[in-house]
């Protein structure tokens, strides 16, 4: 009989890509595996897990509103409809193990997941453990982290240090950068800038670039620009028109391969997931690390790369004065970007996937 395995979790790329990751590797181990996936309503995994040809279940979850107290009245009823559709879900499915990913739907499928004695994986992608996967460690049966001494938030007896699955397609870069830079309509022999505000954008990130276009310009320096969907249309209304040739504005990037092949510098978030694939990538990498996450983790996320000379980290309250100087100071740094690039690949691990698949099935009694 095949094998069934819940996938839970989502909310941001960040959470998306390494589930669909772990699926595709768990199908390249088991052919006959069967998996389902169970994420929030209304959120982005309801309609990137059926792209990528799995089966998806959303429950009506969401996480705590920090900026306003009267949106999270409902959150308890929320809570308790999410454990009874969580709990129905593993029954009618008969799932032989779960793991959690992280984000609003890991919580309650986990936590019913214990309940009712299923075996339990969490896979942790941040440097900082959120408090829900904390909890869910008490009677996970295996915990895949990605960076060293993690031991500090989970039972070290449970911890694996596997690294972050990746979208390999994404990383695949070798040999790519002429039909790179062709697909972008950029030229060759000039200086390219990729930057990147993950799947949902980043408001600072654009405000820099836009601040910055005319001394972009004036330095002939190219950019490919990954603005997000939510923030596209109003800068292509305000300043669309007006961007030179060397500067392409866009909200999402299909071919990440293609922009991390044309890139000299990639300028980001430091989301886990984006960090793991830019270990892979191996170019200079200037972060700016979101303050709108739980316990600040992208700051940490991003230190653990600066205090190994990794990385270059400008925090977001300082990158509208500083961030386009010091991106811009590093580009003219052959010698520096030469020693980040090396550095970060050190940290590379491109089999995460196939390790915490193996993990998975193990579980399996």
């Amino acid at each position: 009989m095949a094998q069934k395995i819940i996938i839970s979790g989502g909310g941001t790329g960040g959470h998306i890509f390494p589930a669909i990751a772990i699926a595709n590797a768990l199908k390249r181990l088991q052919p006959e595996v069967e998996i389902l996936f169970v994420g929030a309503n209304g959120r982005m995994e309801m309609e990137r897990v059926p792209a990528a040809g799995y089966k998806i279940v959303g429950l009506d979850i969401q996480g705590i509103n920090r900026q306003s107290i009267w949106k999270n009245v409902l959150l308890p009823f929320k809570m308790i409809k999410s454990l009874l559709k969580a709990r129905s879900v593993i029954k009618e499915f008969n799932a032989d193990v779960a793991v959690g990913v992280g984000g609003y739907a890991s919580g309650p499928l986990l936590m019913m997941a214990n309940m009712v004695g299923l075996p339990t994986l969490i896979q942790e992608q941040n440097s900082y453990a959120g408090v829900t996967n904390k909890k869910l460690a008490k009677k996970a049966q295996k915990i895949c982290v990605a960076y060293a001494g993690m031991d500090k938030f989970f039972p070290g007896d449970k911890v694996i240090l596997t690294g972050n699955p990746i979208r390999r397609e994404s990383v695949e870069i070798d040999g790519k950068r002429a039909e790179a830079l062709a697909f972008y309509g950029l030229a060759e022999g000039k200086k390219t800038i990729l930057v990147t505000g993950g799947s949902l954008g980043a408001g600072t990130l654009n405000k820099c670039v836009k601040a910055a276009v005319e001394l972009l310009k004036e330095k002939d320096i190219q950019v490919i620009w990954q603005c997000g969907s939510y923030y596209y249309e109003a800068l292509e209304a305000t300043v669309g028109s007006s961007l030179p040739a060397t500067i392409k504005l866009m909200p999402f990037l299909q071919r990440m391969d293609y922009a991390y092949a044309a890139a000299d510098i990639v300028v980001s978030r430091a989301g886990a997931g984006t960090i793991s694939e830019l270990c892979v990538v191996g170019k200079p990498v200037v972060l700016v690390p979101s303050p709108n996450v739980a316990e600040d983790h992208q700051t940490k996320n991003a230190n653990a790369l600066v205090e190994k000379n990794a990385a270059v980290l400008v925090a977001d309250r300082q990158a509208e004065t500083e961030l386009m100087e010091v991106v811009i100071a590093l580009m003219g740094d052959e010698k520096r970007c030469s020693e980040l690039g090396n550095n970060i690949k050190q940290l590379a691990r491109l089999d995460a996937d196939m390790v915490i698949a193996k993990e998975v099935l193990k579980l399996i009694k």
